[in-house]
């Protein structure tokens, strides 16, 4: 069945509703959690490993679940990668805040401008003809982007500057305890879609 059959199939709206009600539960949920103040109440070297699960449970259940795993191959490796191109608007959150200075340097010029890079990257290659070894190179590029942010943050928040704090205030905790699993988890499905030669119209180098 092509991938535009696919989209218009009952079973695939399906699942892609129940998804999007999903991470709509989940969003709403971090909010209420970081308005509450019960993120702030969290041991704080706790947080990068909150994040980290934030990828790895979608992960775990599309792996788990094969009509998850037939829904990411209907969406594709283009779909996929052009979700990442709302990186670059969101960086603009991070030049914001580290312009008030509610944000250390360090972190706004590693996950604001890593974000920038990541989504006009995905842009490139949504654009051109498919590749593999494109999409390869921009999830590769991608995860080791949330990876530098992740270490950057952890880094200076146990080296205690206060202004890490920020990341715990609304709008701006929605990247790392949302976002940045979607992001990841959606990285890791693309390398499996790749490496087991799915998710393209055309298999192409």
């Amino acid at each position: 069945m092509s991938i535009v059959n696919s989209l218009e199939n009952t079973d695939f709206g399906r699942k892609t509703w129940t998804l999007v009600a999903i991470l709509a539960f989940w969003g709403v949920a971090v909010a209420v959690l970081v308005q509450t103040g019960v993120y702030r109440e969290i041991f704080t070297p706790l947080l990068g490993p909150i994040i980290a699960v934030g990828m790895a449970l979608p992960f775990v259940a599309y792996l788990s679940f094969p009509g998850f795993r037939s829904w990411a191959e209907a969406i594709g490796l283009r779909r996929l990668t052009a979700f990442h191109v709302w990186r670059t608007p969101a960086a603009l959150l991070f030049f914001w805040y580290g312009a008030h200075n509610w944000l250390p340097e360090a972190f706004v010029r590693d996950a604001g401008w890593g974000d920038v890079g990541a989504g006009i990257f995905a842009l490139i290659v949504t654009l051109l003809p498919e590749s593999r070894g494109r999409y390869l190179a921009f999830h590769l590029y991608g995860i080791a982007d949330l990876a530098l942010a992740l270490a950057t943050g952890m880094t200076l928040t146990l080296q205690g500057d206060p202004r890490m704090a920020g990341i715990l205030t609304l709008p701006m905790a929605l990247i790392p305890l949302y976002g940045v699993g979607i992001l990841g988890a959606t990285h890791l499905m693309a390398f499996d879609l790749l490496r087991r030669g799915v998710g393209m119209r055309e298999a192409k180098g």
